[in-house]
């Protein structure tokens, strides 16, 4: 049993419009923080994204949005949890290994989720370790992957670990 049971809508094949990725994982919801001073007592109401639509509407949370959520939470009128979530986005998915690569990624980033107390929002070292993870365990690193791809140079020993690194650090960038 991994922990969670995953929502019905979990996985979703969406029109990412003009956004260079293929697929996702991920998005925030906000836990609306008011503290009522006559009586101190604490209210919360939870909406799904900064703008208050079902996530289902779009690709994915803009930075925009993302950077919003950060300041209600730094500011304590908020606090932000990373719900699972996986979308591919069909109009960038090139072929059937793309879309299972992708999907396994994806997945792997819920499993994190599932089976550790993940908080990949407020702690970069949680989202770096689930993006090692997926990098590494989804195939996307394979040689011949690689080779495919232009990065293979002449130093086939280490290239494994080589292209995790670089392919980690650019998504936690993102």
């Amino acid at each position: 049993k991994l922990g969670c049971r995953p929502p019905d809508d979990l996985i979703r094949c969406v029109d990412c419009g003009t956004k260079p990725v293929a697929a996702g994982f991920g998005v925030v919801e906000e836990i609306d923080v008011s503290i009522n001073t006559a009586d101190s007592s604490t209210t919360t109401t939870t909406t799904r994204n900064a703008n208050g639509n079902s996530s289902s509407s779009s690709c994915a949370q803009t930075q925009q949005e993302i950077n919003t959520l950060i300041a209600k939470q730094n500011d304590g009128t908020a606090t932000l949890k990373l719900l699972p979530d996986i979308f591919l986005c069909q109009q960038n998915i090139q072929n059937e290994t793309h879309a299972r690569e992708s999907m396994a990624h994806e997945l792997i980033h819920a499993i994190d989720m599932c089976r550790t107390k993940m908080d990949p929002i407020n702690n970069c070292i949680h989202m770096a370790c689930t993006e090692i993870r997926a990098e590494n365990l989804a195939g996307e690193c394979h040689w011949l992957r690689e080779l495919q791809r232009g990065r293979m140079g002449a130093n086939f020993v280490g290239h494994g670990a080589e292209c995790v690194k670089r392919r980690a650090i650019r998504s936690v960038k993102a």
